[in-house]
């Protein structure tokens, strides 16, 4: 099906730098067409030095939707007239509306990162976590876990202060944080492992395939769940996998993630189905 571009046509896209690999075109795009929605969906690739002059181009060009990723994340708040709540704690911006030249900043990865947990996990309250990472995607898991109403979370870090930082952070969100949130140090990951029902990676370890492995993996256990929100099958998930343990990896977080973006913008009830599709083929 062809996208009909004309003098009504809406501007949506992603900033990032790079951005070529994102698949976030092709999904949004295709739930337009879906909804027979006059828009299209563009990425735009954006330099650190940059980012000013291309938050006021979404402003200049009308550009209805912006989703931002990395490493615009951060620093993209300070030029934004107005953030939601998820922003404020989270540290970090994903999609961006414009509203007549006013411009919110949303963080839906919390969101995506909950429903796609809830495809395995229809209850995560009742389960404890581990968390390894303490940055932007960490944040934005702890998050929703926290909001799901979550208890009994370890985060892991090489720099447990961090860890520390994001409980003092979280202390309006939730008053008993330091109770809920456990911090220790990457070498204490196998001393932990065996009290926890789900293992999460939030860090960019395993996008490479050089890269060390986060612990010993074979101290995963068959009826650990297993969770990496990077969207490829990384060396955790391959472990996980010879263990027998059901696991995840990111396109779930990053279709939900989308979706509740699209919603924002549009005002209309996703096709998740159709966007499910588009990303799931190979």
């Amino acid at each position: 099906m062809e996208i009909p571009v004309n003098g009504e046509t809406k501007v949506y896209g992603i900033i990032g730098y790079p951005v070529k690999h994102s698949k976030s075109p092709q999904f949004q795009t295709a739930a337009f067409l879906s909804l027979k929605i006059n828009g299209i969906y563009l990425p735009f690739e954006v330099k650190p030095e940059d980012i000013e002059d291309a938050v006021k181009g979404i402003k200049a060009l009308s550009i209805k939707g912006i989703n931002v990723t990395v490493p615009h994340k951060e620093e993209v708040i300070k030029y934004l007239d107005e953030v939601s709540q998820e922003v404020k704690y989270i540290g970090a911006c994903n999609t961006i509306k414009n509203t007549d030249g006013y411009l919110i900043g949303y963080n839906t990865d919390a969101y995506g990162f909950i429903e796609g947990l809830k495809e395995i996990l229809p209850e995560p309250h009742k389960k404890s976590f581990l968390i390894i990472g303490a940055g932007g995607a960490s944040r934005a898991v702890l998050y929703g876990l926290i909001n799901e109403g979550v208890q009994n979370i370890i985060v892991a870090n090489r720099t447990v202060e961090k860890v520390y930082q994001i409980i003092e952070d979280f202390k309006t969100l939730n008053r008993f944080v330091d109770r809920i949130i456990q911090p220790v140090s990457l070498d204490q990951i196998e001393k932990k492992i065996d009290n926890v029902d789900i293992i999460v990676n939030t860090t960019s370890v395993g996008l490479k395939d050089e890269d060390l492995p986060l612990f010993d993996y074979s101290k995963i256990k068959k009826d650990h769940i297993v969770i990496d929100i990077i969207y490829k099958k990384t060396k955790l998930l391959q472990a996980a996998e010879k263990k027998g343990c059901l696991y995840q990896d990111g396109l779930p977080m990053l279709l939900y993630q989308g979706t509740k973006a699209f919603e924002i913008w549009t005002g209309q009830k996703a096709p998740v189905e159709v966007m499910r599709e588009v990303l799931e083929k190979k």
